[in-house]
């Protein structure tokens, strides 16, 4: 079955000319746009009514993807409506996209403007290739570019530029993934892999049995496994990061009750304790406008389940 295309949605209370200017400016594009390191368009004889481009995606380990493509816009459009249509590709034996095409679409709607684009593209390597897009590349391609939209709406509503947003985003998530990163361990390694440890031994010492002491430990760790995933699902969520401060200070205090010489162990409880509280309070600082893709529509108005969509196709009425 043929790969549906990629599709992404989001209104944006903007100007249409700014809108417009900071999606069709080479410079200004590339700053959100999480698909493309580099833009530029190459000249231009004025009776053109394409405008051909270089563009370049740095993919780590000194590695980039450079291709070139072609842009042809339409600014009057119905009811002041206007679209962008492109062909891109790259001739790298490296990049899994070997062409593709697509659009940008600009709707009037009340005092926002509906930002969408739906594009497709042609893969390398065959069926193997093929198979890493769907399980893989495609959907990270539509995450990333779901993510720029928003961050693309943050900079429009809010004036905040995209390398600020990128920078708080990536302390966010270093934070959420440390913090659940600890749990997990805390969770898996001392209290169900290696059981028997100090923590079995302090409930011991708390007055229970051994047995008991041991089964309260497994669940103590499962409970802290299940945590390392809430940090996961909800780390946008103010309460569950609030709650994800608070345990470590609840889990650590009867111990402490219990081994008040703990307080001066090194790497003991008391100092895990405060750097996940401090994980958990950065985490919660840097959430207030941090893009979400989740915000964007994935698909093309209340038909998008159609048999024109679930073939490949779309419900818009544009042809790639």
């Amino acid at each position: 079955m043929k790969a549906k295309p990629i599709y992404v949605e989001l209104p944006i209370r903007a100007d249409m000319d700014k809108l417009w200017r900071y999606t069709q400016t080479p410079e200004l594009h590339q700053q959100w746009d999480l698909r493309f390191s580099e833009i530029a368009y190459l000249p231009r004889r004025a009776d053109e009514t394409v405008q051909r481009f270089l563009y370049r995606t740095r993919i780590g380990f000194g590695l980039n993807i450079a291709g070139t493509g072609e842009v042809r816009a339409q600014i009057a459009g119905p009811g002041g409506e206007r679209l962008s249509t492109l062909r891109f590709g790259s001739e790298q034996p490296i990049s899994l996209i070997r062409e593709g095409g697509g659009y940008w679409r600009y709707k009037p709607q009340g005092d926002c403007v509906v930002f969408s684009t739906r594009f497709d593209y042609r893969t390398r390597f065959g069926t193997a290739g093929r198979l890493f897009d769907r399980l893989l590349f495609r959907p990270l391609f539509g995450y990333a570019t779901a993510w720029s939209f928003d961050a693309l709406r943050i900079w429009l509503e809010r004036g905040i530029p995209p390398a600020a947003t990128i920078r708080k985003a990536l302390v966010h998530y270093i934070c959420v993934a440390l913090l659940a990163l600890l749990w997990l361990y805390q969770g898996l390694v001392p209290k169900l892999l290696f059981p028997g440890t100090w923590e079995s031994a302090l409930l011991e010492k708390a007055g229970l049995p051994v047995g008991l002491a041991d089964g309260i430990t497994a669940v103590l760790g499962v409970f802290e496994i299940g945590t390392a995933l809430l940090a996961v699902l909800r780390h946008r969520s103010r309460r569950a990061l609030a709650l994800l401060c608070a345990l470590p200070a609840l889990l650590c205090a009867p111990a402490l009750c219990v081994r008040p010489d703990l307080t001066t162990a090194p790497f003991g409880p008391v100092p895990l304790s405060l750097s996940m509280i401090g994980l958990g309070l950065l985490a919660s600082l840097t959430l207030g406008d941090l893009p979400d893709a989740g915000r964007c529509a994935r698909k093309p108005g209340e038909s998008a389940s159609s048999a024109a969509y679930s073939s490949g196709g779309t419900s818009d009425g544009i042809d790639l």
